[in-house]
């Protein structure tokens, strides 16, 4: 598995545009995102598809897979979901 480059990225577009759209968040390079002053998820690619790692509870990272639209919105939502506990 190795970080996803800018023509992977391609492959979430849509989700990287609503994620530029939710306040609080920083993309410091692309597909790299900080909350505050800590990483908050970025992106990797795989045979298998794309995936994220992000820190949606606690302070560990975990894997997601974000290949497809349902997952993505999934993804989404839980991002949403952090950002709202604000």
């Amino acid at each position: 598995m190795r970080h996803a480059t800018p023509d992977d990225l391609e492959q979430v577009e849509v989700l990287l545009q609503q994620l530029r759209a939710l306040p609080g968040l920083v993309e410091r390079t692309p597909g790299t995102f900080y909350r505050r002053s800590r990483a908050f998820f970025h992106f990797h690619h795989d045979p298998s598809g794309l995936y994220v790692d992000a820190r949606i509870s606690g302070d560990d990272f975990a894997r997601l897979r974000v290949t497809t639209a349902k997952e993505q919105a999934r993804f989404l939502a839980q991002v949403r979901q952090v950002v709202a506990r604000e």
